[in-house]
């Protein structure tokens, strides 16, 4: 296509203009335009329906439902309204936030429609859209809510979908804890335990206990009927795609525990993974051990192990050799994410108590210090559902669900320190 820049230009002077003259129309100074691809989820209905990056592109089931998220500074009185692509026939539907406006749509109707006055609650507002009647396949198919305001108002909501900030922002922003781990010492082993609340597990979870500057190790919910233990390990070739890295660069296997998936992983990143299917529960809590050491020949091995307080000893997930590193344990740290976008109107929380880091002598050192950072979602405030730091002697983290209330980023938070280091026979590991 010729000239895509200025196309691109015109379209959105003439959205802005038709927003303003709309605006003007309708006796209101200010409007935003909130895209539903970035910000609304399918809450209810047996019939998944397709919320695609333009918007709700099917609707075609009466009990399927939509709702739009967005977070607003202040008590405010707005007046909503939705831009509707083309309709396919005559259908009404209902546009919910306490009090309940319908609104007919006539086949062929198409552009932005005035849904009627409504109050904004100060922090994350739900908009419901609910279906009444339809003479044919779609009750609407919609790309846009618009909010029409006097003065001032700040809202929070995914705002533009550059660099696939739709599916990330859908997802929900992800959140880490970074433990302070001393400089003067050589470090092979870190250990943590992790407690997911009953009922903060959703599908899509991962929870992810013990992070090191080359990869990650912790428990996944996968679906209603699986859970993973998950351990991977980054590749030093930088690429998504592990079809692409060299044989000499690729992470070797050196061993894994019983049941153990062991394969290649991209996407974010590429190198070795390994999963066990296991049924760990929420209200447990779950103890993890990995180690980072450097085999004196160009390379570093790194082995997770992991332990259920039902079984009561500890459990070998797998042991990968990267190639051309030469490290110790660098980076401790934990996260938090969702990997459902479907899924991240849901919230979830992790206890993480009780860190220390082991020195290649096998000397521990507790970590009772941990910094809290976001990824890019959290970072620009298209989601602010999120928190972390110290809680009742452990570190946590949350997100998703709409809730309201954050935690600054980057902040630091100290845990009390109990003194008491875990005992791990370190040469009767399996």
């Amino acid at each position: 296509m010729k000239y895509p820049l200025l196309l691109s230009l015109c379209f959105a002077l003439h959205l802005s203009f038709g927003l303003s003259l709309f605006a003007q129309e309708n006796n209101y100074t200010n409007s935003t335009s909130i895209p539903i691809g970035g910000n609304t989820y399918q809450t209810a209905g047996n019939i998944k329906e397709k919320i695609g990056e333009s918007g709700i592109l099917t609707w075609s089931n009466e009990a399927s439902e939509f709702s739009i998220y967005l977070k607003s500074s202040i008590e405010k009185e707005v007046i909503v309204s939705l831009e509707i692509v083309t309709q396919e026939s005559d259908s009404e539907i209902a546009v919910v936030l306490k009090e309940s406006h319908a609104i007919a749509l006539s086949e062929g109707k198409s552009g932005i429609i005035e849904v009627g006055k409504m109050k904004l609650a100060p922090g994350y507002n739900e908009i419901k859209l609910k279906g009444i009647k339809k003479s044919g396949v779609d009750f609407a198919k919609i790309s846009k809510l618009i909010i029409g305001y006097d003065g001032e108002l700040e809202l929070a909501y995914v705002k533009d979908n550059e660099s696939n900030r739709f599916y990330w922002g859908r997802r929900g922003p992800s959140v880490h804890l970074s433990y302070t781990l001393p400089a003067d010492k050589d470090f092979k082993w870190f250990y943590n335990e992790v407690t997911v609340p009953e009922g903060m597990d959703p599908i899509g979870s991962y929870f992810m206990a013990n992070g090191f500057a080359e990869g990650y190790f912790g428990i996944q919910v996968n679906s209603e009927t699986e859970r993973r233990i998950l351990f991977s390990v980054w590749s030093p070739f930088k690429t998504d795609n592990p079809g692409e890295i060299p044989d000499e660069e690729k992470i070797i296997l050196l061993k894994k525990g019983e049941g153990v998936y062991t394969g290649e992983f991209g996407n974010e990143g590429s190198g070795g993974q390994s999963f066990l299917r296991y049924n760990w529960k929420a209200g447990k809590t779950y103890s993890f051990l990995n180690s980072v050491e450097p085999d004196g020949k160009g390379n570093t091995v790194y082995t997770a192990y992991f332990k259920d307080p039902e079984v009561g000893e500890w459990m070998l997930i797998a042991s990968f050799l990267r190639p051309k590193t030469d490290t110790w344990y660098k980076r401790p740290h934990s996260f938090l994410e969702n990997f459902v976008p479907e899924s991240g109107n849901i919230e979830r929380t992790a206890n993480y108590g009780n860190q220390w880091a082991a020195d290649k002598n096998g000397n521990w050192t507790e970590l009772a210090e941990a910094k809290f950072t976001g990824d890019d979602i959290a970072k620009r405030g298209y989601r602010l559902d999120y928190e972390g730091g110290e809680k009742s002697g452990q570190f946590y983290l949350r997100n998703g669900g709409f809730f309201n209330g954050s935690v600054e980023l980057n902040s630091m938070h100290i845990r009390k320190a109990n003194g008491i280091a875990p005992e791990i026979a370190f040469d009767q590991l399996p």
